[in-house]
């Protein structure tokens, strides 16, 4: 968690959010770089505010959520989010919870594919929304932490959680114990991202997964980013009955003419082959 501000932010709720869309991809920026990107609770309310407004943009393909400045997020804004809520009690707290909350459980079940650009410092909180991001890319010189139990505190806010779930057992409780943080490099090899790159090129790779991300089918790429999601905590029977019928949902939901598409490009015009990219879902609005 990082240190609070001495006073409150004094900007406007709207200034603590800013996004640009490009070519398909919204780049959705923490924008509190002075507080290396803590989130107050203006921030958190406005996070939910921009995510609502891009989820169904047809001009909107991915979204890719990053920090401006030097940090990503280096958690929750400890005088705005904690000290001021618990001077005016219990219902301030509970405030506080569900305003950050919120936008992380709208960003892990989002219509559209979401990947985190973690650029500098990840800490505590913000491990929320990493988790709630589909895919996670760093950069080398990147700092994880759970820092609270340097002071005398847990991994709350689901932090605790998302760290036993991306990370092996061992690694999670040393992770948690013993207050270390990791750098980009160890974060990946421990699972907590997919891939670690030089400063320098981490936009370049976020830009051409979300390119790739672009030319899946849309209806496929939700259907198949809930389910991963689901089954997480299933047993192998309750999933496949649930994958069973995720399917035949996505066959109602347009799957189904995309899927024939594919298999009419694979077998019929030998133009496609599903190992090595993705069909022609242009080839939809000519049929």
């Amino acid at each position: 968690m990082a240190k609070g501000p001495s006073q409150p932010d004094p900007r406007p709720q709207s200034e603590t959010v800013k996004y640009d869309i490009v070519d398909g991809v919204a780049w959705v920026y923490f924008n509190r770089p002075d507080k290396r990107n803590c989130m107050s609770p203006n921030l958190n309310r406005q996070m939910l505010i921009v995510l609502e407004e891009l989820e169904f943009r047809d001009d909107v393909q991915v979204l890719v959520l990053t920090g401006e400045g030097a940090a990503w997020s280096a958690g929750m804004d400890l005088l705005e989010y904690f000290r001021h809520a618990e001077q005016e009690g219990l219902h301030k707290v509970r405030q506080h919870q569900r305003e950050a909350y919120s936008w992380w459980e709208r960003l892990r079940w989002y219509e559209k594919p979401t990947v985190a650009m973690i650029n500098g410092w990840c800490f505590g909180g913000a491990y929320g929304p990493l988790f709630a991001c589909d895919l996670a890319f760093c950069a080398d010189d990147a700092q994880f932490g759970l820092s609270e139990i340097n002071w005398a505190i847990l991994p709350g806010g689901g932090a605790s959680k998302v760290a036993a779930n991306l990370m092996g057992f061992r690694d999670a409780m040393y992770h948690a114990m013993m207050g270390e943080n990791l750098t980009g490099k160890q974060a990946a090899e421990k699972g907590m991202v997919n891939e670690s790159l030089p400063a320098d090129k981490l936009k370049a790779r976020v830009q051409e997964v979300a390119d790739v991300l672009k030319k899946k089918d849309s209806q496929a790429v939700r259907a198949t980013k809930w389910a991963m999601r689901r089954v997480m905590e299933m047993t192998y029977d309750n999933a496949e009955d649930y994958l069973i019928r995720a399917q035949e949902a996505l066959n109602q939901f347009g799957g189904l003419e995309s899927r024939k598409e594919a298999t009419k490009q694979f077998l019929d015009d030998k133009t496609f082959k599903p190992g090595l990219g993705t069909f022609d879902k242009t080839k939809l609005k000519k049929d």
